[in-house]
């Protein structure tokens, strides 16, 4: 058997001929992983006690009441580590271990992936190498002192930026060095065949929590969902269980500072189609070069996205959009003032979206992917303050 490379035209595996024997090796043993039953138990019984699932599905009263809207929470940022990140991390861990591998690498942009994969190794007892790129090691260095505690050895990557893209490109040099005895823990629905679709998978349970919840509070589904975009794992993961149902779904980016490009992160909103990280997607480049991005939120300021949301933005099954830094800010403040929630600088987009679309959304049942909690964001919104 062997999975589904291509989400319409989208996806596919554009590495070096060195990374193909690897990738082959990884798609194996992720279908053998999936087939053992005692790997299986072993990992859906940690993300009962070790993650704690199923996170809540929590109605926000009075943020509902300021919108004008029915507002219900997946508290993804009830999770242990604080973010979404933690069920791929996990599941992906026990691969690793599945496959007799014993060092992992990762990428991380906000640093929530990076916690999850370092408490992960913690957990399992693997090497642990995170690549972050310098720019978001000096904007979340919260998270980079927890990787540290964990036992992760962190690279901070000076080139192209300093951002996420740097951090992804150093991690797969990395790969196709030692590939022998590492696993490459990618943490978004981005990269090569098959990372999306492993990632898509392990995510998939927050769509599968939410559609049995909203079916439990309401005796019917939510009218829509809401989600922010950066590589695409926490949408896509949550709009996975509802493709086939009367619900509308709307994915927000990152509109930072103006729609110029550079000075933004909304990739399917203002990009064109393109190739990065192995993979056929929309992308954000000038002149056939991947562009500069910017985001007030480190986990969002990517210039690529997950395939499928490409495939899925071209069928207009999803609505994609974007908010500025400064509406996400007010999404930040709103929900923290409201409801007691400090949520994640990503997720206040899905919040600020909601928020400046009130009249489109008024009356409706929405569920917001609130993928992860905000303290790490607490120098960001001091220097914004300031």
């Amino acid at each position: 058997m062997k999975l589904k490379r291509y989400f319409g035209e989208f996806g596919g595996q554009f590495v070096p001929e060195t990374l193909i024997p690897a990738l082959d090796e990884l798609e194996e043993g992720y279908i053998a992983f999936k087939k053992d039953k005692k790997a299986q138990k072993q990992l859906n019984d940690m993300l009962k006690t070790y993650v704690g699932r199923p996170t809540p599905l929590y109605f926000a009263k009075n943020f509902s009441d300021y919108v004008g809207a029915k507002v219900y929470l997946k508290r993804e940022d009830l999770a242990h580590t604080g973010a979404h990140k933690i069920n791929n991390t996990l599941a992906q861990g026990f691969l690793a271990k599945f496959m007799g591998k014993n060092r992992i690498i990762a990428e991380t942009g906000a640093g929530q992936h990076g916690v999850a994969t370092a408490t992960v190794c913690a957990l399992l007892g693997l090497e642990c190498v995170v690549y972050m790129g310098k720019t978001d090691v000096e904007r979340q260095s919260i998270n980079v002192d927890k990787m540290k505690i964990l036992g992760a050895n962190v690279i901070s990557v000076e080139k192209s930026g300093g951002t996420l893209k740097s951090a992804i490109n150093e991690a797969l040099r990395d790969w196709v060095t030692n590939v022998k005895t590492t696993h490459y823990l990618l943490g978004s629905v981005v990269g090569p065949h098959p990372f999306p679709t492993i990632v898509g998978d392990f995510q998939s349970i927050i769509g599968k929590e939410a559609k049995r919840q909203i079916k439990q509070y309401e005796n019917r589904l939510c009218d829509v969902i809401v989600a922010c975009v950066g590589g695409g794992s926490n949408a896509y993961c949550i709009f996975s269980a509802f493709l086939k149902d009367n619900v509308e779904l709307y994915g927000v980016e990152a509109g930072g500072r103006s729609v110029n490009l550079g000075d933004h992160s909304a990739t399917l909103s203002l990009g064109t189609k393109g190739i990065l990280h192995g993979a056929l997607s929309y992308l954000l480049q000038k002149n056939a070069n991947v562009a500069s991005v910017h985001s007030i939120s480190a986990g969002l300021d990517y210039p690529g996205v997950g395939p499928m949301h490409s495939y899925l933005k071209d069928t207009k099954r999803v609505i994609y959009d974007y908010v500025f830094d400064n509406q996400a800010l007010e999404g930040f403040f709103a929900l923290s003032k409201l409801e007691g929630i400090i949520p994640a600088l990503e997720s206040s987009h899905a919040l600020g979206y909601v928020l400046a679309n009130k009249e489109k959304f008024k009356n409706k049942t929405i569920i917001i992917n609130l993928s992860g909690r905000g303290d790490k964001d607490l120098d960001i919104i001091k220097a914004v303050q300031q």
